[in-house]
């Protein structure tokens, strides 16, 4: 009954129930993603890559192990920043394995795991710019991305602090940073690791820079269903295997510390002691 329940909801296009029926029905694990490089990335036509992706590769085959199944095809789906948590929510997707901040508001509508980055908001500029610090923004363009922490931090700031900034929203983090190194907007707000990332895509990185102190403490966090115990404890069991036995630390490696395609730039940025305390005990509990 479970399984003609599922396909009969996989083709009416109704809520499929929890996703480890979802994917025993169709065959399929599908996998959203937010693309931000080191994270979550294609490179033209090719399959996507990242940190999370390969993080989410091994949690499939850990889905796939305890469902017995022969095999899971795995399906990637990119999603804009706002599409994110409906996508999870509606059930078009079994995992969102990008960086998104787990928090209390976002904890209503779903889930999340351990956590595999831990970031802040800060702030890209041009590198002529005159600009140090949130407070320098005052009657200047200040933008980031539709649905992300970052723009609820900075329009929280401004209202609160009466800076008086000229505050907008678009799409990708890749349109924000054209936009500041154009002069279309004076600065991005975004976490500082995608910022750092974003400014290394661009033909001539030198252009832009990352000023301020950390406006937010952001865990990031791969995202799942709510309300479907089974998937989550498969994934934290997953997430704290890939932990424990120092998996994680080689592929955190692997996309922070060494050349990365397209251009084979490395983001030297080695772990930061917030995530290597965090990790010391590995639980899907934070502090917001």
């Amino acid at each position: 009954m479970a399984y003609a329940a599922a396909m009969i909801a996989v083709h009416t296009g109704a809520a499929a129930g929890p996703a480890l029926d979802r994917i025993k029905a169709t065959g399929k694990m599908v996998i959203a993603y937010l693309p931000s490089a080191p994270f979550a990335y294609a490179d033209g036509d090719s399959k996507p890559m990242g940190y999370t992706i390969d993080l989410c590769v091994k949690i499939s085959q850990a889905v796939r192990k305890s469902l017995e199944m022969d095999n899971i095809n795995v399906v990637y789906l990119p999603v804009q920043s706002a599409q994110r948590i409906p996508t999870i929510v509606e059930g078009k997707a079994d995992l969102e394995c990008g960086s998104t901040t787990n928090n209390d508001t976002r904890r209503k509508s779903v889930a999340f795991t351990i956590p595999h980055y831990i970031t802040g908001t800060r702030l890209a500029v041009r590198s002529d710019a005159a600009i140090d610090k949130l407070g320098d923004f005052r009657g200047k363009k200040l933008i980031s991305t539709e649905g992300g922490t970052a723009l609820a931090a900075i329009k929280s700031a401004n209202d609160e602090r009466l800076i008086g900034i000229d505050i907008g929203a678009v799409a990708t983090g890749q349109e924000a940073i054209a936009r500041v190194e154009s002069g279309r907007a004076d600065g991005f707000a975004m976490d500082d690791v995608l910022l750092y990332a974003l400014i290394a895509e661009r033909p001539d990185p030198s252009k832009v820079k990352v000023v301020g102190n950390f406006l937010t403490i952001e865990p990031l966090a791969i995202m799942l269903p709510k309300d479907d115990p089974e998937l989550k404890k498969i994934v934290d069991a997953e997430m704290k295997r890939l932990i424990n036995s120092k998996e994680a630390h080689a592929i955190y490696s692997r996309w922070f510390e060494k050349p990365i395609p397209p251009k084979g730039q490395s983001l030297k940025m080695p772990m930061n002691y917030l995530l290597k305390d965090f990790w010391k005990y590995p639980n899907d509990w934070v502090p917001n």
